[in-house]
């Protein structure tokens, strides 16, 4: 089997559970009568402590001889805390439990990333492949989970998703290469791996990327937690919503497995502004209920608002840091962007949507234009200059 489809398993592994999980274990807990306040705390609460917990992780990941040691412990990790879940532990033990959990399940994929992103450059591939099979995993996810809840119990979103990290620790062991963490032998002491993350901290020209990827990919808030109310609200059907999700999944797909050579001719400079361009204008024209009609083309924008500035972020993570920072780095950038970023955004947002209903995306227009204006800064950044 090539390195890009083992690659692309893994990946497949990884977010067939999150495509389960991420949209239907609020039901979950909703069923054991945790009020909506209580789910938010328990769900937003890691997303706004991984700018502490992925730099302490990666610090760990980076321990090991071997990048997929680490993998392979924080997916056992994940399924441990996902089987507690099941047990009475009570809103106090759960929030506890998935903190865990989903501390330790953000941190995988970028701690992948860094695998493929390093393989694709060196064996001459399109990390776009693997990755999209990774979101195609996540779009059956969602369509599976849908299709069996409505005849079986959100207990099943707990069995989905702890059997599918227990595929995912398999999965980093078998699929993934033994590429080892440091080119030399000697592995850096951990006080030697705290002031590499200190040094990416104190770079200006690292922060303002990972800042302005973070304040784009963090605008999407609005659009998870709150997209199918405010559809609903305009009178468009739940079944349309689901077509209307699909619809941008399925661009974002398309980006990574057929745009390369695009990509790698504009560089990922221009790849965030574009993303960030894209965005501004998807999020303000959902703030005004357009028709049925024009949301297509507006989910298309996902390709350039979420992908674009995916791949961005990573290429820009890879290239402001060095081999002996790159967990670090893709864990502090993604940490912003899908951590206390995205945490505050989605907290923001509730309350933004009971007051103002869709003319919340307002807010997330102008934070994709602080992240744009971030993006500009980084033309005076020589070392993402061409060659």
């Amino acid at each position: 089997m090539s390195l890009p489809v083992r690659l692309g398993l893994f990946y497949s592994a990884i977010f067939i559970g999150v495509g389960a999980g991420s949209p239907y274990m609020p039901l979950w807990f909703a069923e054991r009568g945790l009020t909506g306040a209580q789910i938010g705390l328990i769900l937003s609460l890691p997303m706004i402590a991984r700018v502490f917990t992925a730099p302490l992780l990666a610090v760990w990941a980076d321990s090991f001889r071997l990048r997929r040691t680490a993998l392979v412990f924080l997916s056992l990790m994940v399924a441990v805390a996902y089987a507690l879940m099941a047990l009475p532990l009570g809103f106090a033990g759960w929030t506890v439990v998935w903190f865990a959990a989903s501390s330790a399940l953000s941190t995988i994929s970028p701690l992948t990333d860094v695998i493929a992103l390093k393989r694709a450059r060196h064996d001459g591939f399109n990390f776009g492949w693997p990755r999209g099979m990774g979101s195609v995993a996540f779009m059956v996810a969602n369509v599976g989970m849908g299709a069996i809840l409505t005849w079986g119990s959100p207990d099943l979103v707990l069995v989905w998703i702890t059997a599918a990290v227990g595929l995912t620790a398999i999965g980093a062991h078998l699929l993934l290469p033994p590429d080892p963490v440091h080119e030399a032998e000697q592995i850096p002491t951990t006080s030697g791996r705290f002031a590499g993350i200190g040094a990416l901290l104190r770079d200006p020209a690292f922060m303002t990327a990972a800042l302005a990827a973070g304040l784009i990919q963090s605008a999407h808030a609005f659009y998870y937690g709150f997209s199918t109310l405010a559809w609903k609200d305009q009178g468009i059907p739940a079944s349309m919503t689901g077509i209307l999700w699909a619809v941008g999944v399925g661009v974002e797909v398309g980006f990574m497995w057929f745009l390369e050579p695009w990509r790698r001719r504009i560089g990922p400079r221009t790849l965030l502004v574009i993303g960030g361009v894209a965005a501004v204008a998807r999020w303000t024209a959902l703030a005004f209920s357009p028709p049925l009609w024009l949301l297509f083309p507006l989910q298309g924008l996902h390709a350039l608002s979420y992908a674009a500035v995916f791949f961005a972020s990573l290429q820009l993570a890879e290239r402001l840091s060095s081999p002996a920072d790159a967990s670090a780095a893709q864990s502090i950038s993604s940490a912003l962007s899908g951590g206390i970023l995205m945490g505050l955004a989605t907290l923001a947002s509730g309350p933004l949507f009971d007051r103002f209903g869709a003319y919340g995306y307002l807010l997330m227009s102008a934070m994709a234009a602080a992240g744009l204006v971030c993006a500009f800064r980084l033309y005076g950044v020589r070392k993402l200059d061409p060659a």
